[in-house]
């Protein structure tokens, strides 16, 4: 999939991900290992993006597994279609039990999921299993069946093994803490918020009409933001929202009166924009 380190950043910049050096170095690793991606961090900063992006490099086939609180093996793996197979069990009365079975459990009547889905391809596929901490301890089970051998059982029609392994990444914000059985099967990758200078890059890759000087101002002042203590703190996606926002505005720079009105697109609760609007000193940044 990647040739080098220096390949991976090349070519994820081509489609608009400006990688560190620790994120260009892990993803090329998880490719030539074959081993599953754990990727952490804060909402917002990339977490998502990149195995969008590794599959847009790699002219992969995006399989995407959301997780949420109550996911199951139906939502994930594979279910039966069974309005279809009442429908063919009414229209087959005169077979036996026995015919019938063999008849409505077959390839026609199966639903593939996410993780069937990806296990069963045979061209390029990047699985993203996206926000894992949001998931019931049980799925992780799942996960650590699915990712051990990259095969799947489905009783009724045998095991399917992986073809071709797909490259799987998977996300968390850290909202609880995942077991070690399934961190030691993936290879791990912290991504925070980005150091100025590679925030400030990305700012005006994505915003190209924002002139320099306000592009770095943006930053400053999501950078102090951060420092203080938020109920949650701006994201880089947020950051480049704002930039969009003061695009659109018709700003030049950054004043008080311009910081205020656009709060609420870089904050998310009132009582972190009551805070920043009395801590927040431009003339010092």
């Amino acid at each position: 999939m990647f040739t080098s380190v220096d390949d991976v950043s090349a070519r994820l910049a081509e489609t608009g991900y400006l990688a560190s050096p620790a994120v260009a170095t892990t993803v090329f690793l998880a490719a030539r290992l074959g081993k599953p991606l754990l990727v952490e961090g804060p909402a917002g900063v990339g977490k998502t993006e990149l195995a969008k992006a590794v599959a847009q490099v790699a002219d992969a086939r995006l399989v995407r597994l959301q997780c949420y609180e109550g996911v199951d093996e139906s939502r994930a793996l594979y279910e039966w279609n069974h309005a279809k197979q009442l429908l063919r069990i009414s229209a087959g009365r005169d077979k036996s039990w026995d015919e019938a079975r063999t008849d409505i459990f077959s390839e026609e009547f199966l639903l593939p999921r996410p993780l069937l889905t990806a296990i069963r391809g045979d061209e390029p596929t990047v699985l993203l299993i996206d926000e894992t901490d949001k998931a019931d301890v049980e799925m992780e089970g799942l996960l650590l069946e699915v990712l051990s051998d990259f095969q799947i059982t489905v009783p009724e029609l045998g095991t399917v093994t992986a073809t071709r392994r797909p490259f799987v990444v998977l996300t968390s914000n850290a909202g609880r803490e995942l077991s070690e059985a399934l961190r030691r099967r993936c290879l791990f990758l912290h991504i925070g918020f980005p150091e100025e200078e590679l925030e400030r890059r990305i700012v005006r890759l994505k915003v190209p009409g924002l002139p320099e000087a306000l592009a770095e101002s943006v930053v400053r002042v999501v950078g102090a933001l951060r420092a203080m203590d938020l109920r949650k703190a701006p994201s880089v996606a947020e950051t480049v929202d704002w930039a969009r926002t003061l695009l659109a505005l018709g700003a030049d720079t950054l004043d008080e009166t311009v910081v205020r009105d656009s709060l609420g697109v870089i904050l998310k609760h009132q009582d972190d924009i009551q805070k920043a609007a009395a801590k927040l000193d431009l003339d010092a940044l």
